[in-house]
């Protein structure tokens, strides 16, 4: 096939373009190679993919892009939590309507290509499936609040009871109820393709992903993922910063995995039509990463902060369910939590980037967006 792939010179997009052009497609790329994820280096690219510069916004850069291509990838987009929260316009304008823009010149096209897959977020759950302790019921839960925090502690409770509430993996089928800015445009992008495809009669798959970690994901941007922030961090001998009590978990799957699962979903009508998780479906508490990591890079002489405060738009627990993605696409993560982090530290160790954590922790603070959460003391979940 050939194959476009916006966002293809970004941290998830390189690895779906290398399997493509290894598996024999043809590739082209759309990336606005924006600074804050690149620096100001060109990025590398598999021999024989086509890279376009341009921005998915850009209605002519859309059209060239989509030009004689059978399938398109849609992997642009501008990623965190926290600068979402102030950088609203931004994000609403590149993860909205640059989907919107791209799927206008995409149903346009004649002949229209045969295949989207577009990358969203498990951002959008907010808090994961929960159960109570009292009884099993599943329960959901809305964004915590400082508020609530302060008066019940770091783990959310029941809504109808105050009772105490266990974390559950999280189907598909969960509502989205995330009020972050970014989750709400990742959401949008799903609700968008998946419905204009409806219309359209054109296969889309929506892969929520999980906390995707890897090489190349750049560790001088501040609003990446959580384990290139703690290595940028310790590389510059400054301690991982934790925020809460360091035992709020993350689901992390492998760049490897993610690249495995955009192929899948290539390859198959099975998922059309679909969202489908990617994720491990192993829930790891932040404050261990952050001291497994510590004793990989420096042998643990530094030690993470645990800073018990609040950063707004954070969740407390969400863990992939991912039984539709082993039915519908025959995935599963195939590298190794351990195997995983020794490929990501030795390559870090080697990319350099400068430690951009303390100004955009400043910028959150400047804005009232991390807060102290004095919690009453509170036993984990169960």
């Amino acid at each position: 096939m050939r194959v476009l792939v916006t966002g293809g010179a970004g941290f998830i997009g390189s690895f779906v373009v290398e399997r493509l052009a290894g598996a024999g497609h043809e590739v082209r790329i759309l990336d606005v190679l924006d600074p804050q994820v690149h620096g100001r280096a060109t990025p590398e690219r598999p021999a024989g993919a086509e890279l376009l510069p341009g921005d998915v916004r850009d209605r002519g850069a859309c059209r060239r892009a989509l030009a004689g291509i059978d399938a398109v990838v849609h992997a642009a987009a501008a990623v965190g939590v926290g600068q979402s929260l102030y950088r609203i316009e931004h994000y609403v304008d590149v993860n909205v309507r640059g989907t919107a823009t791209l799927l206008e010149c995409l149903v346009e096209q004649a002949p229209r290509p045969a295949k989207l897959v577009v990358l969203t977020s498990m951002t959008g759950y907010g808090e994961g499936l929960y159960r109570r302790l009292a009884d099993g019921v599943p329960v959901r839960v809305d964004p915590r609040t400082l508020e609530q925090i302060r008066r019940h502690g770091w783990e959310p409770v029941c809504p109808e009871t105050g009772g105490p509430l266990a974390p559950l993996p999280t189907p598909e089928s969960a509502a989205l109820r995330a009020r972050n800015v970014y989750a709400l445009t990742k959401r949008y992008q799903e609700e968008l393709a998946l419905n204009l495809g409806a219309v359209y009669g054109l296969p889309v798959v929506c892969l929520r992903l999980f906390n995707v970690y890897g090489p190349r994901q750049s560790l001088g941007n501040p609003y990446t993922g959580v384990l290139a922030i703690f290595l940028g961090r310790l590389l510059a001998g400054e301690p991982p910063v934790v925020y809460e009590d360091g035992r709020q978990t993350r689901d992390f799957v492998s760049v490897h995995d993610v690249a495995d699962a955009v192929l899948a979903a290539l390859g198959t009508p099975a998922a059309d039509g679909e969202v489908v998780n990617i994720g491990s479906g192993v829930p790891r508490p932040i404050g261990e990463v952050a001291a497994t990591l510590s004793r990989l890079v420096t042998g643990g002489r530094i030690a993470p902060r645990i800073t018990g405060e609040f950063r707004h738009g954070d969740v407390r627990h969400c863990t992939a369910e991912a039984s539709r993605a082993a039915r519908l696409l025959d995935w599963a993560p195939r590298v190794g939590w351990e195997d995983g982090l020794a490929e990501l530290v030795a390559w870090a160790r080697g990319a350099g980037g400068a430690d951009g954590f303390a100004r955009a922790d400043g910028e959150l603070r400047a804005r009232g967006l991390v807060a102290a959460g004095r919690p009453a003391p509170q036993a984990g979940p169960a």
